[in-house]
Order: C-alpha cells, then structure tokens, then sequence
C-alpha cells in the first residue's frame, strides 16, 4: 500500500493538480479574511477570531476536494489502467485506502499553511494572545474531519462513474447533501428534527467548532469514512464479479 500511496501523492504533486486546490483554498480563504470587506474579514471585524475561516472552509472544500478525488478511479476506469492495477497482487481495501489517504494529505496540505492565520490573529490581538484557542482548534481539527468525509465521499462518487466529471457533480451532490440537506429537512420530522439534524456533517462539525472534542462527534465522522470507504472497496470489487 505504501508505493500506491507515494504513487498517488506524487501524482498530485507532480502535476498542476495539487498545487492548484492548494493556492485556490488560500487564495479565497485569504481574500476573504483579510482582503474583501464583510463580516469575515479579521481586521474589520475588530475580534481576535477565525470564525470566518471556519463558516467558509467547508464551501471552499465542498467544491475542491471532489476537483481532487473524481479521477482516483473514474480517470482509471475510463483509461482502462484499473484493470492493471486489480491484477496485481494488492487487495481492493488497500487500493481504495491508498487513494484515500494520498487525497486527504492533499487536504492536509492546503490547512497546514492556515495556521500563519492563527499567529497573526494572535500577534494582532489586545493584549497579545487574545485568541479562543481552544474553539481554534477544535474547529481545525473538525474541519480534518470533515475534509477526511468529503474525500471519501469523492472517491465512492468516482468508483460510481467512469466519468470523471460526473464523479465531480455527483460527489458535490452528496457532499452538499450531508452537510447542510439535513438541516434543510429536519423541520419537517417534528419531534425527530433533531435526531435528523444530528444525522448531518454540519451538526457535528459546529459541535466541535465551539472547543470540545465529544466521542460522539468522533465516532460519527469515523462511521462516515467507514461506511463511504467500504462502498467504495465493494463498488471496485464488482468488477472483478463481471
């Protein structure tokens, strides 16, 4: 697994690929805290926080993690180099993690450089230091899961599809659809609206936005990955039934 996974992540960075979600995720998260004037600007607002960068990110991501994931099968598929890749002897569970894992460094890659926002923040801060760290990262460390549950929602969307493009779309809209259709249909269950809710991304990720990492929140993000993660396996290895 580990020389698929060095494969994919050069693959990423060997290219234009990787580089352009990474400047495009800082480019707009950095115009938006601190160049374009609105509530999301740090310097206009006049409070020593990120929460614009929390409330924006996961946008940003809705759209540029599928960018990232609709080839890791569908472009293989499509080409036909997955049927190299299923000859060999490497299991369709590690196909489907390597993939994952090289996606979501990428991921990693584009949040790690956010972090200078956080210094700054606390250097511009009266006194010095006056920041919310703990609601800092906590809402870092959700938006790790939350980036980890689109990628795996991204590469089940591209073993759906031989098409890349349709990969795209269809990941965008099952992204989109559990991170905010939830809250959009919870009212209409009644009592139950909060049970529904809390079957979305958004409920979990504000949850540990404020500073508190719950189990529950956890465990959910981690059922997500497994279950998108094991339809993918399952999706790659009905080729091998046809």
């Amino acid at each position: 697994m580990g020389a698929l996974y060095k494969k994919e992540i050069l693959g990423f960075l060997g290219n234009l690929t990787g580089w352009i979600v990474i400047a495009v995720f800082l480019t707009v998260t950095g115009l938006f805290l601190w160049v374009l004037p609105g509530q999301m600007n740090v310097l206009e607002n006049g409070y020593a926080n990120l929460y614009g960068l929390f409330s924006l990110a996961p946008f940003v991501f809705l759209f540029l993690v599928p960018a990232v994931t609709m080839n890791s099968i569908a472009e293989e598929q499509r080409s036909g180099t997955i049927e190299l890749l299923l000859v060999r002897p490497v299991s369709d569970s590690r196909i489907i993690t390597a993939k994952f894992f090289a996606a979501f460094t990428l991921v990693v890659f584009a949040l790690l450089p956010t972090l200078i926002y956080y210094f700054s923040v606390w250097q511009l801060g009266f006194p010095k230091g006056d920041i919310d760290s703990g609601g800092f990262w906590g809402s870092f460390i959700g938006l790790l899961f939350l980036g980890a549950a689109f990628t795996t929602t991204g590469i089940f969307a591209s073993a759906l599809s031989r098409n890349p493009v349709i990969a795209f779309l269809t990941a965008v809209v099952i992204s989109a659809f559990m991170y905010m259709g939830f809250d959009f249909i919870a009212p209409f269950f009644g009592r139950n609206a909060l049970f529904i809710q809390q079957l979305g991304i958004s409920a979990h990720y504000a949850s540990m936005s404020r500073g508190v990492i719950d189990t529950r929140d956890v465990i959910y993000f981690l059922s997500l990955d497994i279950l998108f993660l094991y339809s993918s396996i399952y999706l790659l290895g009905r080729r091998k039934w046809k």
